[in-house]
Protein backbone atom coordinates (compact mmCIF):
# COMPACT_ATOMS: atom_id res chain seq x y z
CA UNK A 1 0.00 0.00 0.00
CA UNK A 2 1.28 3.56 -0.99
CA UNK A 3 -0.03 6.50 1.31
CA UNK A 4 -0.16 8.64 -1.82
CA UNK A 5 -3.53 6.29 -2.62
CA UNK A 6 -4.44 5.38 0.90
CA UNK A 7 -7.00 7.87 2.61
CA UNK A 8 -4.62 8.68 6.08
CA UNK A 9 -6.30 11.59 7.65
CA UNK A 10 -4.29 12.54 11.03
CA UNK A 11 -4.68 15.52 13.51
CA UNK A 12 -2.44 17.45 15.75
CA UNK A 13 -5.73 18.47 17.78
CA UNK A 14 -6.37 16.78 21.04
CA UNK A 15 -10.43 15.73 20.77
CA UNK A 16 -11.86 17.77 23.50
CA UNK A 17 -14.52 15.03 24.25
CA UNK A 18 -11.89 12.18 24.39
CA UNK A 19 -11.60 11.10 28.20
CA UNK A 20 -9.33 8.02 27.26
CA UNK A 21 -6.51 7.28 25.54
CA UNK A 22 -7.71 5.03 23.27
CA UNK A 23 -10.67 7.34 22.23
CA UNK A 24 -8.31 10.24 21.54
CA UNK A 25 -5.91 8.57 19.72
CA UNK A 26 -7.97 6.60 17.53
CA UNK A 27 -9.48 9.94 17.31
CA UNK A 28 -5.99 11.76 16.19
CA UNK A 29 -5.23 8.89 13.88
CA UNK A 30 -8.17 9.00 12.19
CA UNK A 31 -9.16 5.91 12.57
CA UNK A 32 -12.95 6.38 13.46
CA UNK A 33 -15.29 9.41 12.63
CA UNK A 34 -18.19 10.06 15.29
CA UNK A 35 -21.50 9.68 13.49
CA UNK A 36 -23.71 10.06 16.40
CA UNK A 37 -23.48 9.43 20.43
CA UNK A 38 -22.03 5.72 20.71
CA UNK A 39 -22.03 5.69 16.70
CA UNK A 40 -18.96 5.61 14.58
CA UNK A 41 -17.44 4.94 11.18
CA UNK A 42 -14.13 2.73 10.76
CA UNK A 43 -12.08 4.91 8.64
CA UNK A 44 -9.71 2.75 5.98
CA UNK A 45 -7.08 2.25 8.95
CA UNK A 46 -9.04 2.11 11.55
CA UNK A 47 -10.93 -0.87 9.74
CA UNK A 48 -7.44 -2.63 8.94
CA UNK A 49 -6.93 -3.04 12.67
CA UNK A 50 -10.64 -4.31 13.31
CA UNK A 51 -10.10 -6.97 10.60
CA UNK A 52 -6.68 -8.44 11.67
CA UNK A 53 -8.08 -8.94 15.17
CA UNK A 54 -11.70 -10.77 13.37
CA UNK A 55 -9.25 -12.74 11.60
CA UNK A 56 -7.19 -13.73 14.33
CA UNK A 57 -10.82 -14.63 16.32
CA UNK A 58 -11.99 -16.91 13.33
CA UNK A 59 -9.19 -18.32 12.61
CA UNK A 60 -8.91 -19.80 16.16
CA UNK A 61 -12.20 -20.45 16.79
CA UNK A 62 -12.00 -22.63 13.36
CA UNK A 63 -8.81 -24.42 14.89
CA UNK A 64 -10.99 -25.07 18.10
CA UNK A 65 -13.86 -26.76 16.02
CA UNK A 66 -16.40 -23.85 16.19
CA UNK A 67 -18.40 -23.57 13.08
CA UNK A 68 -19.54 -19.90 11.76
CA UNK A 69 -22.70 -18.96 10.92
CA UNK A 70 -24.15 -15.45 10.42
CA UNK A 71 -27.22 -14.66 12.20
CA UNK A 72 -29.53 -11.18 11.79
CA UNK A 73 -28.97 -7.98 13.39
CA UNK A 74 -33.06 -7.15 13.52
CA UNK A 75 -34.95 -10.13 15.94
CA UNK A 76 -38.33 -10.73 16.35
CA UNK A 77 -40.05 -9.62 19.71
CA UNK A 78 -41.81 -13.32 20.13
CA UNK A 79 -38.26 -14.97 20.49
CA UNK A 80 -37.18 -12.84 23.39
CA UNK A 81 -41.48 -13.16 25.26
CA UNK A 82 -40.40 -16.90 24.97
CA UNK A 83 -37.34 -16.16 26.88
CA UNK A 84 -39.21 -13.18 29.25
CA UNK A 85 -36.23 -10.86 28.34
CA UNK A 86 -38.10 -9.04 26.60
CA UNK A 87 -39.52 -6.43 28.90
CA UNK A 88 -36.27 -8.06 31.98
CA UNK A 89 -33.67 -6.64 29.56
CA UNK A 90 -34.22 -3.41 30.47
CA UNK A 91 -33.55 0.02 28.54
CA UNK A 92 -30.55 -1.00 27.05
CA UNK A 93 -32.71 -3.20 24.28
CA UNK A 94 -33.35 -0.76 21.31
CA UNK A 95 -36.99 -1.90 20.52
CA UNK A 96 -38.60 -1.10 16.60
CA UNK A 97 -41.44 -2.06 14.60
CA UNK A 98 -41.85 -2.49 11.17
CA UNK A 99 -44.13 -1.07 8.90
CA UNK A 100 -46.90 -3.85 10.21
CA UNK A 101 -46.56 -2.73 13.17
CA UNK A 102 -44.91 -5.96 14.25
CA UNK A 103 -42.20 -5.43 17.57
CA UNK A 104 -38.19 -6.24 16.55
CA UNK A 105 -35.12 -5.13 19.06
CA UNK A 106 -31.56 -4.46 17.26
CA UNK A 107 -29.47 -7.32 18.66
CA UNK A 108 -27.93 -6.29 21.49
CA UNK A 109 -26.97 -10.84 22.06
CA UNK A 110 -28.03 -13.71 20.63
CA UNK A 111 -29.10 -16.17 22.91
CA UNK A 112 -32.96 -16.18 21.64
CA UNK A 113 -32.03 -16.33 17.87
CA UNK A 114 -29.25 -18.96 17.94
CA UNK A 115 -31.87 -21.38 20.32
CA UNK A 116 -34.17 -20.87 17.60
CA UNK A 117 -32.05 -21.91 14.79
CA UNK A 118 -31.28 -25.01 17.16
CA UNK A 119 -34.44 -26.08 17.88
CA UNK A 120 -35.37 -26.33 14.19
CA UNK A 121 -31.70 -27.43 12.81
CA UNK A 122 -30.89 -30.35 15.91
CA UNK A 123 -33.11 -33.11 16.34
CA UNK A 124 -30.59 -35.97 17.72
CA UNK A 125 -28.26 -36.27 19.94
CA UNK A 126 -25.83 -37.37 16.99
CA UNK A 127 -25.51 -33.88 16.09
CA UNK A 128 -24.03 -33.10 19.28
CA UNK A 129 -21.75 -31.83 20.65
CA UNK A 130 -22.16 -28.44 17.85
CA UNK A 131 -20.46 -25.30 18.83
CA UNK A 132 -22.16 -22.51 16.56
CA UNK A 133 -20.06 -18.52 15.76
CA UNK A 134 -21.19 -15.65 14.46
CA UNK A 135 -19.04 -12.61 13.73
CA UNK A 136 -21.71 -9.51 13.98
CA UNK A 137 -22.58 -6.05 14.57
CA UNK A 138 -24.72 -5.51 17.76
CA UNK A 139 -26.31 -2.94 19.55
CA UNK A 140 -26.75 -1.77 23.33
CA UNK A 141 -28.74 1.61 23.70
CA UNK A 142 -25.92 2.46 26.75
CA UNK A 143 -27.82 5.52 29.00
CA UNK A 144 -24.08 6.94 28.82
CA UNK A 145 -22.32 6.22 25.57
CA UNK A 146 -18.40 7.38 26.08
CA UNK A 147 -14.72 6.45 25.86
CA UNK A 148 -15.04 5.71 21.95
CA UNK A 149 -15.77 2.58 20.86
CA UNK A 150 -15.06 1.05 24.47
CA UNK A 151 -18.58 1.80 25.39
CA UNK A 152 -20.48 2.60 22.14
CA UNK A 153 -23.87 1.81 21.80
CA UNK A 154 -22.95 -0.39 18.02
CA UNK A 155 -19.90 -2.33 18.11
CA UNK A 156 -18.50 -5.72 16.64
CA UNK A 157 -18.64 -8.86 18.83
CA UNK A 158 -18.36 -12.48 18.03
CA UNK A 159 -20.09 -14.95 19.58
CA UNK A 160 -20.88 -18.43 19.93
CA UNK A 161 -22.66 -21.08 21.23
CA UNK A 162 -22.71 -24.67 22.12
CA UNK A 163 -24.88 -27.73 22.41
CA UNK A 164 -24.48 -30.68 24.59
CA UNK A 165 -26.69 -33.82 25.91
CA UNK A 166 -24.68 -33.66 29.10
CA UNK A 167 -23.26 -31.10 31.76
CA UNK A 168 -19.47 -32.97 31.23
CA UNK A 169 -19.88 -32.42 27.75
CA UNK A 170 -20.43 -29.03 28.07
CA UNK A 171 -17.30 -28.62 30.93
CA UNK A 172 -15.24 -29.99 28.18
CA UNK A 173 -15.86 -27.44 25.37
CA UNK A 174 -15.71 -24.93 27.60
CA UNK A 175 -12.29 -26.14 28.84
CA UNK A 176 -11.72 -26.03 25.01
CA UNK A 177 -13.04 -22.66 24.27
CA UNK A 178 -11.02 -21.14 27.28
CA UNK A 179 -7.74 -22.48 25.62
CA UNK A 180 -9.39 -20.87 22.33
CA UNK A 181 -9.45 -17.31 23.89
CA UNK A 182 -6.05 -17.79 25.44
CA UNK A 183 -4.46 -18.64 22.19
CA UNK A 184 -6.46 -15.19 20.96
CA UNK A 185 -5.03 -12.95 23.41
CA UNK A 186 -1.75 -14.65 23.04
CA UNK A 187 -1.72 -13.97 19.17
CA UNK A 188 -2.72 -10.70 19.74
CA UNK A 189 0.35 -9.78 21.88
CA UNK A 190 -1.91 -8.52 24.84
CA UNK A 191 -1.22 -8.75 28.68
CA UNK A 192 -4.37 -10.07 29.62
CA UNK A 193 -5.83 -12.39 32.87
CA UNK A 194 -8.74 -14.82 32.83
CA UNK A 195 -10.80 -14.04 35.57
CA UNK A 196 -13.57 -15.89 37.96
CA UNK A 197 -17.05 -13.80 37.30
CA UNK A 198 -20.25 -13.58 37.87
CA UNK A 199 -23.45 -14.49 34.78
CA UNK A 200 -25.29 -11.51 35.58
CA UNK A 201 -28.05 -10.73 32.96
CA UNK A 202 -26.94 -13.27 30.70
CA UNK A 203 -27.41 -16.53 33.37
CA UNK A 204 -25.86 -19.30 33.59
CA UNK A 205 -23.38 -20.91 36.23
CA UNK A 206 -19.79 -20.86 35.57
CA UNK A 207 -18.09 -17.84 34.16
CA UNK A 208 -15.01 -16.40 33.55
CA UNK A 209 -14.26 -12.42 32.18
CA UNK A 210 -10.82 -11.98 30.06
CA UNK A 211 -9.49 -8.88 30.79
CA UNK A 212 -6.76 -6.80 28.83
CA UNK A 213 -4.69 -5.11 31.96
CA UNK A 214 -4.79 -1.26 31.78
CA UNK A 215 -4.84 1.28 34.29
CA UNK A 216 -7.01 3.00 32.72
CA UNK A 217 -9.63 -0.05 33.07
CA UNK A 218 -13.29 0.05 34.41
CA UNK A 219 -13.19 -3.26 36.16
CA UNK A 220 -10.99 -4.15 39.43
CA UNK A 221 -9.71 -7.57 39.78
CA UNK A 222 -7.66 -9.39 42.60
CA UNK A 223 -5.29 -11.70 41.71
CA UNK A 224 -2.98 -14.26 44.05
CA UNK A 225 0.51 -13.30 44.39
CA UNK A 226 1.11 -17.42 44.70
CA UNK A 227 -0.94 -18.62 42.29
CA UNK A 228 -3.13 -18.48 39.01
CA UNK A 229 -6.00 -17.42 40.77
CA UNK A 230 -7.92 -14.68 39.63
CA UNK A 231 -11.38 -13.16 40.40
CA UNK A 232 -13.04 -9.77 39.54
CA UNK A 233 -13.22 -8.31 42.68
CA UNK A 234 -16.97 -8.38 42.69
CA UNK A 235 -16.51 -12.27 42.86
CA UNK A 236 -13.34 -12.85 44.70
CA UNK A 237 -13.85 -14.48 48.45
CA UNK A 238 -13.08 -12.67 51.08
CA UNK A 239 -12.15 -15.05 53.10
CA UNK A 240 -11.89 -14.97 57.26
CA UNK A 241 -9.22 -13.27 59.30
CA UNK A 242 -9.13 -15.46 62.05
CA UNK A 243 -10.24 -16.23 65.50
CA UNK A 244 -12.17 -13.34 67.33
CA UNK A 245 -10.01 -12.01 70.71
CA UNK A 246 -11.53 -11.66 73.73
CA UNK A 247 -13.43 -9.30 74.64
CA UNK A 248 -11.01 -6.14 76.48
CA UNK A 249 -13.50 -3.07 76.89
CA UNK A 250 -16.56 -2.63 78.23
CA UNK A 251 -19.15 -0.97 75.89
CA UNK A 252 -20.00 2.72 76.17
CA UNK A 253 -21.78 5.60 74.66
CA UNK A 254 -19.53 8.35 72.30
CA UNK A 255 -20.84 11.69 71.65
CA UNK A 256 -20.52 11.93 68.19
CA UNK A 257 -22.90 15.24 67.35
CA UNK A 258 -22.41 15.82 63.80
CA UNK A 259 -19.96 12.19 62.75
CA UNK A 260 -21.97 10.25 60.64
CA UNK A 261 -19.24 8.16 58.78
CA UNK A 262 -16.90 5.36 59.94
CA UNK A 263 -14.24 7.75 59.10
CA UNK A 264 -15.42 10.79 60.85
CA UNK A 265 -16.22 9.07 63.76
CA UNK A 266 -12.65 7.07 63.97
CA UNK A 267 -10.99 10.77 63.15
CA UNK A 268 -13.20 12.23 66.11
CA UNK A 269 -12.04 9.11 68.35
CA UNK A 270 -8.57 8.93 67.30
CA UNK A 271 -8.69 5.08 66.37
CA UNK A 272 -7.76 3.20 63.89
CA UNK A 273 -11.26 3.37 61.19
CA UNK A 274 -10.51 -0.96 61.10
CA UNK A 275 -12.00 -0.68 64.19
CA UNK A 276 -15.65 0.57 62.79
CA UNK A 277 -18.45 -1.09 61.71
CA UNK A 278 -20.47 0.27 58.69
CA UNK A 279 -24.43 -0.65 58.80
CA UNK A 280 -26.61 -0.64 55.79
CA UNK A 281 -30.29 -0.63 56.00
CA UNK A 282 -31.81 -2.88 53.69
CA UNK A 283 -35.20 -4.69 52.75
CA UNK A 284 -35.13 -7.79 51.61
CA UNK A 285 -38.16 -10.47 51.33
CA UNK A 286 -38.34 -13.94 53.41
CA UNK A 287 -39.24 -17.12 52.28
CA UNK A 288 -43.31 -16.49 52.81
CA UNK A 289 -42.58 -13.29 50.51
CA UNK A 290 -43.02 -10.76 53.09
CA UNK A 291 -40.39 -7.85 53.45
CA UNK A 292 -37.82 -7.81 56.11
CA UNK A 293 -35.64 -5.39 57.60
CA UNK A 294 -32.25 -6.03 57.28
CA UNK A 295 -28.83 -4.42 58.52
CA UNK A 296 -25.58 -5.45 56.55
CA UNK A 297 -22.66 -5.01 58.70
CA UNK A 298 -18.97 -4.48 56.99
CA UNK A 299 -16.04 -2.74 58.55
CA UNK A 300 -15.47 0.65 58.19
CA UNK A 301 -12.53 0.75 55.69
CA UNK A 302 -14.38 -1.90 53.69
CA UNK A 303 -17.03 -1.89 50.82
CA UNK A 304 -20.36 -3.48 50.48
CA UNK A 305 -20.39 -6.27 47.56
CA UNK A 306 -23.99 -5.88 46.19
CA UNK A 307 -23.67 -8.73 43.78
CA UNK A 308 -22.49 -11.09 47.22
CA UNK A 309 -25.32 -9.41 48.58
CA UNK A 310 -27.75 -10.10 46.63
CA UNK A 311 -26.94 -14.13 46.74
CA UNK A 312 -27.99 -14.71 50.05
CA UNK A 313 -31.26 -16.11 50.56
CA UNK A 314 -34.07 -13.42 50.89
CA UNK A 315 -32.02 -10.70 49.74
CA UNK A 316 -32.29 -11.31 45.52
CA UNK A 317 -34.47 -8.13 45.11
CA UNK A 318 -33.29 -5.96 48.08
CA UNK A 319 -33.52 -2.50 48.18
CA UNK A 320 -32.29 0.26 50.62
CA UNK A 321 -34.70 1.09 53.63
CA UNK A 322 -36.10 4.43 53.18
CA UNK A 323 -35.60 6.54 56.44
CA UNK A 324 -39.51 6.41 57.62
CA UNK A 325 -38.56 1.95 58.08
CA UNK A 326 -34.96 3.04 59.61
CA UNK A 327 -37.05 4.97 62.22
CA UNK A 328 -39.48 2.26 62.82
CA UNK A 329 -36.99 -0.39 63.50
CA UNK A 330 -33.99 1.33 64.77
CA UNK A 331 -35.46 4.48 66.19
CA UNK A 332 -32.73 6.09 64.82
CA UNK A 333 -31.87 8.20 61.51
CA UNK A 334 -28.64 7.42 58.91
CA UNK A 335 -25.55 8.22 60.32
CA UNK A 336 -26.00 6.54 63.54
CA UNK A 337 -27.57 3.07 63.38
CA UNK A 338 -26.01 -0.39 64.32
CA UNK A 339 -27.24 -4.03 65.54
CA UNK A 340 -27.73 -3.28 69.28
CA UNK A 341 -31.03 -2.89 70.76
CA UNK A 342 -33.11 -1.94 67.62
CA UNK A 343 -36.40 -1.33 68.08
CA UNK A 344 -37.92 -3.72 66.47
CA UNK A 345 -36.71 -7.42 65.43
CA UNK A 346 -34.01 -7.65 62.66
CA UNK A 347 -32.09 -9.36 60.63
CA UNK A 348 -28.32 -9.03 61.21
CA UNK A 349 -25.90 -9.94 58.54
CA UNK A 350 -22.42 -9.45 59.45
CA UNK A 351 -19.43 -10.02 57.13
CA UNK A 352 -16.84 -12.36 58.11
CA UNK A 353 -14.60 -9.73 58.87
CA UNK A 354 -17.05 -8.19 61.21
CA UNK A 355 -17.75 -11.44 63.05
CA UNK A 356 -14.18 -11.59 64.12
CA UNK A 357 -14.06 -7.97 65.88
CA UNK A 358 -14.08 -7.65 69.11
CA UNK A 359 -14.11 -3.80 71.10
CA UNK A 360 -15.75 -2.22 67.83
CA UNK A 361 -17.48 0.99 67.50
CA UNK A 362 -20.60 0.94 65.67
CA UNK A 363 -24.31 3.47 65.85
CA UNK A 364 -26.08 3.67 69.13
CA UNK A 365 -29.30 3.91 67.34
CA UNK A 366 -29.51 7.33 68.46
CA UNK A 367 -29.22 10.59 66.35
CA UNK A 368 -25.48 12.04 67.88
CA UNK A 369 -24.39 9.05 69.57
CA UNK A 370 -21.90 5.72 68.85
CA UNK A 371 -21.48 3.09 70.99
CA UNK A 372 -17.78 2.21 71.82
CA UNK A 373 -16.40 -1.46 73.34
CA UNK A 374 -19.34 -3.61 71.54
CA UNK A 375 -18.68 -7.21 71.55
CA UNK A 376 -20.39 -9.86 70.00
CA UNK A 377 -22.48 -12.98 72.60
CA UNK A 378 -22.29 -10.20 75.32
CA UNK A 379 -23.29 -6.80 74.20
CA UNK A 380 -25.86 -8.51 71.05
CA UNK A 381 -26.75 -11.72 69.71
CA UNK A 382 -24.08 -13.91 67.52
CA UNK A 383 -25.25 -12.40 64.13
CA UNK A 384 -25.49 -14.36 60.71
CA UNK A 385 -22.43 -14.28 59.11
CA UNK A 386 -21.46 -14.46 55.53
CA UNK A 387 -18.45 -12.80 52.70
CA UNK A 388 -20.54 -9.45 51.64
CA UNK A 389 -17.56 -7.19 51.22
CA UNK A 390 -15.17 -6.33 48.31
CA UNK A 391 -11.52 -7.57 48.56
CA UNK A 392 -8.71 -5.25 49.36
CA UNK A 393 -5.17 -5.59 48.00
CA UNK A 394 -3.10 -7.66 51.08
CA UNK A 395 -6.15 -9.87 52.19
CA UNK A 396 -5.12 -13.98 52.00
CA UNK A 397 -5.67 -15.45 48.99
CA UNK A 398 -8.76 -17.75 48.68
CA UNK A 399 -6.94 -20.77 47.03
CA UNK A 400 -4.06 -20.37 50.21
CA UNK A 401 -1.28 -19.18 48.13
CA UNK A 402 -0.05 -15.93 48.69
CA UNK A 403 -2.07 -12.66 48.77
CA UNK A 404 -4.34 -10.51 46.40
CA UNK A 405 -3.35 -8.04 44.42
CA UNK A 406 -5.71 -5.70 42.79
CA UNK A 407 -5.24 -4.55 39.04
CA UNK A 408 -7.59 -2.98 36.51
CA UNK A 409 -8.58 -4.60 33.72
CA UNK A 410 -10.53 -4.21 30.43
CA UNK A 411 -13.41 -6.98 29.79
CA UNK A 412 -12.83 -7.65 26.06
CA UNK A 413 -14.15 -11.62 26.21
CA UNK A 414 -16.53 -13.57 28.56
CA UNK A 415 -17.51 -17.37 28.62
CA UNK A 416 -20.29 -18.74 30.71
CA UNK A 417 -21.98 -22.15 31.20
CA UNK A 418 -25.50 -21.01 30.11
CA UNK A 419 -27.03 -24.21 31.59
CA UNK A 420 -30.80 -24.79 29.57
CA UNK A 421 -32.31 -22.35 30.85
CA UNK A 422 -32.87 -21.16 27.14
CA UNK A 423 -33.53 -24.28 26.01
CA UNK A 424 -36.11 -24.95 28.44
CA UNK A 425 -37.85 -22.05 27.66
CA UNK A 426 -37.76 -22.09 23.89
CA UNK A 427 -38.74 -25.78 23.68
CA UNK A 428 -35.74 -27.26 22.19
CA UNK A 429 -35.11 -30.57 22.19
CA UNK A 430 -33.13 -33.57 20.64
CA UNK A 431 -33.88 -36.97 20.70
CA UNK A 432 -31.27 -39.05 23.11
CA UNK A 433 -29.92 -42.61 22.66
CA UNK A 434 -33.37 -44.30 24.04
CA UNK A 435 -35.63 -41.82 21.69
CA UNK A 436 -36.63 -39.84 24.49
CA UNK A 437 -36.51 -35.93 24.42
CA UNK A 438 -33.88 -34.15 25.60
CA UNK A 439 -33.14 -30.28 26.59
CA UNK A 440 -30.25 -29.77 25.60
CA UNK A 441 -27.33 -27.77 28.06
CA UNK A 442 -25.83 -24.40 26.09
CA UNK A 443 -22.49 -23.15 26.57
CA UNK A 444 -21.81 -19.28 25.71
CA UNK A 445 -18.52 -17.32 24.76
CA UNK A 446 -18.46 -13.71 23.49
CA UNK A 447 -15.60 -12.07 22.37
CA UNK A 448 -15.63 -8.10 21.86
CA UNK A 449 -13.76 -7.23 18.42
CA UNK A 450 -14.48 -4.02 18.34
CA UNK A 451 -13.46 -3.25 22.08
CA UNK A 452 -10.17 -5.44 21.80
CA UNK A 453 -9.10 -2.55 19.44
CA UNK A 454 -9.60 0.35 21.64
CA UNK A 455 -8.51 -1.97 24.70
CA UNK A 456 -5.00 -2.89 23.03
CA UNK A 457 -4.48 0.92 22.44
CA UNK A 458 -4.82 1.81 26.43
CA UNK A 459 -2.27 -0.94 27.00
CA UNK A 460 0.30 0.14 24.32
CA UNK A 461 0.61 4.13 24.07
CA UNK A 462 3.03 6.75 24.38
CA UNK A 463 3.23 10.15 24.10
CA UNK A 464 3.65 10.04 20.23
CA UNK A 465 0.82 7.52 19.98
CA UNK A 466 -0.38 4.26 19.35
CA UNK A 467 2.40 1.32 19.82
CA UNK A 468 0.53 -1.57 18.58
CA UNK A 469 1.27 -5.09 18.75
CA UNK A 470 2.61 -6.19 15.55
CA UNK A 471 -0.20 -8.75 14.76
CA UNK A 472 -3.11 -5.47 15.46
CA UNK A 473 -0.82 -2.88 13.45
CA UNK A 474 -2.54 -1.70 9.85
CA UNK A 475 1.09 -2.71 8.77
CA UNK A 476 4.56 -3.76 10.20
CA UNK A 477 6.78 -1.71 8.58
CA UNK A 478 6.38 1.64 6.86
CA UNK A 479 9.24 2.63 4.40
CA UNK A 480 9.71 6.41 4.26
CA UNK A 481 11.05 8.63 1.46
CA UNK A 482 12.98 11.49 2.34
CA UNK A 483 12.57 14.06 -0.75
CA UNK A 484 11.91 11.77 -3.27
CA UNK A 485 10.41 14.17 -6.19
CA UNK A 486 13.90 15.76 -6.08
CA UNK A 487 15.95 12.14 -6.13
CA UNK A 488 15.41 9.22 -7.98
CA UNK A 489 17.71 7.31 -6.59
CA UNK A 490 16.44 7.83 -3.05
CA UNK A 491 12.42 7.18 -4.88
CA UNK A 492 13.80 3.82 -6.53
CA UNK A 493 15.72 2.52 -3.32
CA UNK A 494 12.27 3.14 -1.60
CA UNK A 495 10.41 1.31 -3.83
CA UNK A 496 12.27 -1.50 -4.42
CA UNK A 497 12.83 -1.74 -0.95
CA UNK A 498 8.69 -1.87 -0.15
CA UNK A 499 8.23 -4.85 -3.10
CA UNK A 500 11.12 -6.69 -1.38
CA UNK A 501 9.62 -7.04 1.97
CA UNK A 502 5.84 -7.60 0.53
CA UNK A 503 7.13 -10.64 -1.48
CA UNK A 504 8.67 -11.67 1.67
CA UNK A 505 5.92 -11.69 3.24
CA UNK A 506 6.23 -8.76 5.93
CA UNK A 507 3.09 -6.50 5.51
CA UNK A 508 4.88 -2.81 4.83
CA UNK A 509 3.32 0.50 3.83
CA UNK A 510 5.49 2.70 1.14
CA UNK A 511 5.04 6.65 2.73
CA UNK A 512 5.80 8.32 -0.59
CA UNK A 513 3.49 11.60 0.24
CA UNK A 514 6.32 13.82 0.06
CA UNK A 515 6.11 15.55 3.49
CA UNK A 516 8.91 17.00 5.47
CA UNK A 517 10.45 13.74 7.90
CA UNK A 518 9.17 15.34 10.81
CA UNK A 519 5.74 15.31 10.11
CA UNK A 520 5.97 12.10 8.25
CA UNK A 521 7.52 10.59 11.16
CA UNK A 522 5.00 11.88 13.62
CA UNK A 523 2.03 10.01 11.58
CA UNK A 524 4.00 7.24 11.48
CA UNK A 525 4.58 7.25 15.66
CA UNK A 526 0.70 8.35 16.17
CA UNK A 527 -0.55 5.22 13.96
CA UNK A 528 1.48 3.10 15.46
CA UNK A 529 3.55 1.06 12.76
CA UNK A 530 5.89 -0.93 14.69
CA UNK A 531 8.96 -1.01 12.42
CA UNK A 532 10.05 2.46 10.35
CA UNK A 533 12.73 2.65 7.59
CA UNK A 534 13.71 5.84 6.12
CA UNK A 535 15.73 6.37 3.05
CA UNK A 536 17.55 9.12 2.57
CA UNK A 537 20.57 10.49 0.30
CA UNK A 538 22.96 10.59 2.63
CA UNK A 539 21.98 6.60 3.45
CA UNK A 540 22.13 5.74 0.33
CA UNK A 541 25.69 6.98 -0.09
CA UNK A 542 26.74 4.86 3.48
CA UNK A 543 25.34 2.09 1.83
CA UNK A 544 22.61 1.45 4.94
CA UNK A 545 19.07 2.31 5.93
CA UNK A 546 17.88 4.14 9.33
CA UNK A 547 15.90 1.41 11.16
CA UNK A 548 14.15 2.56 14.08
CA UNK A 549 11.63 -0.08 16.54
CA UNK A 550 8.54 1.97 17.66
CA UNK A 551 9.15 1.53 21.05
CA UNK A 552 12.98 2.50 20.70
CA UNK A 553 14.63 5.25 21.89
CA UNK A 554 17.27 5.76 19.17
CA UNK A 555 17.37 4.58 15.64
CA UNK A 556 20.11 2.35 14.04
CA UNK A 557 22.08 2.51 10.81
CA UNK A 558 21.79 -0.87 9.02
CA UNK A 559 23.00 -2.40 5.90
CA UNK A 560 20.58 -3.89 3.76
CA UNK A 561 21.34 -7.92 5.09
CA UNK A 562 21.30 -6.63 8.89
CA UNK A 563 17.87 -4.72 7.66
CA UNK A 564 16.32 -7.70 6.11
CA UNK A 565 17.71 -9.79 9.21
CA UNK A 566 16.03 -7.28 12.14
CA UNK A 567 12.13 -7.50 10.01
CA UNK A 568 12.46 -11.29 9.88
CA UNK A 569 12.97 -11.59 6.20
Amino acid sequence: MRLSQFHLHTSKETPAEAELASHRLMLKAGMIRKLAAGLYTWSPLGLRVLRKVERVVREEMDAAGAIELLMPTIQPQELWEETGRWEKFGGQLLKIKDRKEAGYCYGPTAEEVITDFARSELSSYKQLPVNFYNIQTKFRDEIRPRFGVMRAREFLMKDAYSFHLTDEDLDREYRNMFDAYCRIFERLGLKYRAVFADTGAIGGSASHEFHVLADSGEDAIAFASGSDYAANVELAEAVSPGQRPDAGEAMRKIDTPTQKTCEEVAALMGIALQRTVKSIAIIGTDADGNEQFVLALVRGDHVVNEIKLAKLPGLGEYRLATEAEIADHLGSEPGFLGPVNPRRPIRVIADRSVATMADFVVGANEAGYHLAGANWGRDLPEPEVADIRNVVEGDPSPDGHGTLGIARGIEVGHVFQLGRRYAEAMKCTVLDENGKAAVPTMGCYGVGVSRIVAAAIEQNFDDNGIRWPETMAPWRVAVCMINPKKDAAVSGAAENLYRELNAAGIETVLDDRGLRPGAMFADIELIGIPHRVVVSERGLAAGTFEYRARDAVESENLDHAALMARLGA
